[in-house]
């Protein structure tokens, strides 16, 4: 099982393909990865980084158990390693640096180049999250076997695809990508939330955090497939409990401003 999902900058898609692209560099622990400018023939770098301004092995990325280390080999350059789930949140890998811990689950590793800025995302979904319902001082805690943070962005796209599930049982209707994008939308964090950006949170829940199989990812039928992860993320979310009742208090009120009439 992969500790990090690497995503190679592709200037042709802006955006890139999301978690379960392809092209994507998948390492468990003990896997290293050089990225850099390279040079033709070149195998030792992994993640190539194609700028003037980029040494041809500019650092190195270290898969761990559940999170990963960054060294840069600058000598001179730092490199900051930014936190894509937070507010601005970032550090500093500075130059020399070996095996610097980054703590995100969502990260975008950038460059200085003579481009500006040259980045790479990294995904670390096995991020390790303990049972809030494990007892303390009671042994080892239990870690779930499905790493979820409920303050992240696509725990959010998770509660609002099973919403319409956790209030009426019966109802056997899911949100489209659109729908969770309107749903989300009032958040402070979801003002910008597009349905390109919920079908990307879909991807990383379905086959990086709770790994689902659907079938060939890279198939004709794009709609059909969409709605198969959809409806497995919520079938599994639901029958595991990872999603339950309290969890739509993370969503916006659906109540109406009651309208004030002055009297006679």
């Amino acid at each position: 099982m992969e500790t990090i999902i690497v995503q190679p900058p592709d200037p042709s898609r802006p955006g890139g393909d999301g978690p379960a692209g392809n092209g994507l560099l998948r390492m468990g622990p003990g896997d290293v990865a050089d990225f850099g400018r390279g040079v033709p023939g070149d195998k030792e770098v992994s993640i190539v980084l194609p700028d003037p301004g980029i040494s041809r092995r500019a650092g190195r990325l270290e898969a761990a158990e559940d999170y990963w280390r960054l060294s840069n080999f600058s000598r001179g350059t730092a490199y900051a390693v930014e936190n894509l789930e937070g507010a601005g949140e970032y550090i500093s890998v500075a130059p020399g640096r070996l095996g610097a811990p980054v703590p995100f689950e969502f990260s975008r590793v950038v460059l200085p180049a003579l481009s500006g800025t040259v980045a790479f995302k990294v995904f670390a979904p096995q991020h390790a999250y303990l049972d809030g319902r494990s007892s303390p001082g009671a042994g080892d805690s239990t870690v779930h076997p499905y790493a979820l943070d409920a303050t992240a962005k696509y725990f959010l796209v998770l509660v609002a695809l099973c919403e319409p599930r956790l209030r009426d049982p019966s109802d056997g209707a899911l949100p489209s990508a659109g729908d969770v994008a309107e749903r989300l939308r009032p958040l402070e964090s979801c003002r910008d939330l597009t349905r390109s950006a919920v079908n990307y949170h879909i991807d990383y829940l379905a086959f990086a955090k709770l790994r689902l199989d659907v079938g060939d990812r890279s198939g004709a039928d794009g709609s059909a497939r969409t709605g198969a992860k959809r409806a497995r993320l919520v079938s599994l979310a639901l029958r595991f409990g990872l999603v339950r009742e309290e969890h739509l208090a993370l969503l916006p009120s659906r109540r109406r401003p009651v309208l004030q009439t002055s009297g006679a």
